[in-house]
């Protein structure tokens, strides 16, 4: 029994060890194969690198604010007979928004004006009265008087009565209604909002240490996630007197043509500032970089020898390249291109 064993296992083994003997002897020839066949030609695109005027930038992250942004309320209250508007319309300086129900007011106005009409034709006659030495000084003084007092009441009336009128303190983009037709509104309860939104201002802030590369007027370029791909330009039109002691950070503004009213208040933005003059680069295409943890590399393409058809054959090399800054698909090659 042991010796049949013994023959057993043996046969089991010289079975693995062919198996094994020959997966290794067909890997060998394999590769060796391989080894002798040349690389195959491989069809690339590529693209010349070459010197273009680079401009320096400072990015920061703002926030879009309106030029004029209110929301309008009236001063008096009143019960809502009419309403001039839809939400999401454009109006001039001046419109007529909403009405509130005057007709107490109206009335009223009108007591006070025949009350200062009577004011005024007692002090003229008592004044003709006073030339003819009929009445004296101190009636015609209380006639002046009470001609004033009634006239400040008409005014103080009609500004009232004014006030039942909500107009548009100026032209913009209304935003969604917040009142109703039958409504009574309280002195300070919002009607809607109402933006100008072309130019729009972008305020943003910058280290400290940049403030000498900053100035009035200078260009500025503005992105938003919500228009990927598009940019607003602008200048910039304000700069903080002082730093913040928290952040030692300094509040900028700029000014952005918005024709189109595609950039809104609130919104994030990412702000490019170009600072200094422009500076020779090589620039190649993101797609022409390979990013790997060890380096960036490029391929360049160079001569070597001559091709099965006789011309001279191409072979890419690789090369670690130290990037610069992003412009839209392009980066700045600081080293390793030339």
């Amino acid at each position: 029994m042991t010796k049949r064993m013994i023959i057993m296992l043996i046969l089991v083994g010289l079975l693995f060890g062919g198996i094994f003997g020959f997966q290794a002897f067909k890997a060998h020839m394999v590769k060796k194969f391989m080894a002798s066949r040349g690389m195959p030609p491989q069809t690339v695109s590529t693209i010349k690198a070459s010197m273009q005027p680079w401009q320096r930038q400072l990015e920061a992250v703002g926030s879009l604010q309106a030029v004029r942004g209110a929301d309008l309320a009236p001063e008096v209250g009143g019960l809502v007979v009419k309403i001039n508007f839809k939400s999401g319309q454009e109006v001039k300086a001046g419109a007529l928004l909403v009405e509130l129900d005057a007709s107490s007011d109206r009335a009223k106005l009108q007591a006070l004006r025949a009350t200062a009409e009577l004011a005024g034709q007692t002090y003229r006659r008592d004044r003709q009265q006073f030339r003819e030495h009929s009445v004296s000084q101190a009636t015609l003084d209380v006639d002046m008087a009470n001609l004033k007092s009634a006239s400040a009441r008409v005014a103080e009336q009609q500004s009232l009565l004014d006030k039942k009128f909500i107009r548009a303190p100026f032209a913009g983009r209304l935003g969604i209604r917040a009142v109703d037709l039958g409504q009574y509104l309280h002195p300070g309860a919002k009607i809607v909002t109402l933006q100008a939104l072309d130019p729009i201002y972008v305020d943003f802030y910058l280290p400290q240490r940049t403030i000498s590369q900053v100035a009035l007027g200078q260009p500025v370029t503005v992105r938003v996630d919500a228009f990927a791909g598009k940019t607003f330009a602008g200048k910039i039109s304000a700069i903080n007197p002082k730093v913040d002691q928290n952040t030692r950070n300094i509040r900028v503004r700029a000014m952005i043509r918005n024709p189109g009213h595609l950039l809104l208040p609130g919104m994030f933005a990412t702000t490019d500032i170009e600072v200094g003059r422009p500076q020779p680069r090589v620039t190649l295409p993101q797609t022409a970089i390979s990013y790997n943890p060890y380096g960036n590399i490029v391929y360049l393409v160079k001569r070597k020898g001559k091709g099965r058809n006789g011309r001279p054959g191409l072979v890419a090399e690789q090369k670690f390249v130290t990037t610069g800054a992003t412009r839209g698909d392009q980066v700045a090659i600081i080293k390793g291109v030339q």
